[in-house]
């Protein structure tokens, strides 16, 4: 990112290849519409560009690429919201899914999608950046620009609540997926 700041073109390039694949499979889990993913992945980039100058340096730049680019799948999803035919239609939205590198955790995401679907939504987006992601507490207050206690907070009631979820659904309340930090 510095040496994009600094006048280098090819640094941009580099960029967008070792953060595009991020940011897909980040949109993704909010946005159905592949179109729809590829448009706010180059929003995205455009913001980065614009702000480019405003990326303090030797900052984290994954947490701040993420935070633009949830905060514009935000909007979208807002605009969608606020036209009257989505009221009949969200075509182009769903709820996240989690996706795992794994076979176990694979399993799990798949026993996790109704039970993640239940949470509301923030508690949701911090479970899906920290277990799905990796993203550290500190990250996750970057992306959803918010504290780090408020993070651990939700985090703590988003796993509490899994787990009486699961426990419900399968008896053994054993949910796979809590990582301590």
């Amino acid at each position: 990112m510095a040496a994009y700041v600094g006048g280098d073109a090819g640094a941009f390039r580099e960029l967008f290849e070792r953060y595009g694949p991020v940011l897909e499979r980040w949109l993704r889990r909010w946005v159905r519409s592949e179109s729809l993913v590829q448009d706010l992945v180059q929003q995205t980039f455009l913001q980065v560009h614009r702000a480019r100058r405003d990326f303090r340096e030797g900052a984290s730049l994954r947490p701040w690429v993420l935070a633009i680019a949830h905060n514009l799948a935000r909007e979208q999803g807002r605009r969608r919201l606020r036209r009257p035919e989505v009221l009949t239609s969200m075509d182009g939205w769903h709820e996240p899914a989690v996706e795992t590198g794994g076979q176990a955790q694979a399993e799990a995401a798949l026993d996790l999608g109704p039970a993640l679907e239940r949470l509301p939504p923030g508690q949701r987006e911090v479970v899906l950046l920290h277990w799905a992601e990796g993203m550290s507490y500190r990250e996750i207050a970057q992306v959803l620009g918010t504290s780090s206690v408020a993070v651990r907070v939700r985090a703590h009631r988003a796993y509490a609540a899994l787990r009486k979820i699961l426990e419900a659904s399968n008896g053994d309340g054993e949910p796979s997926i809590h990582k301590e930090e």
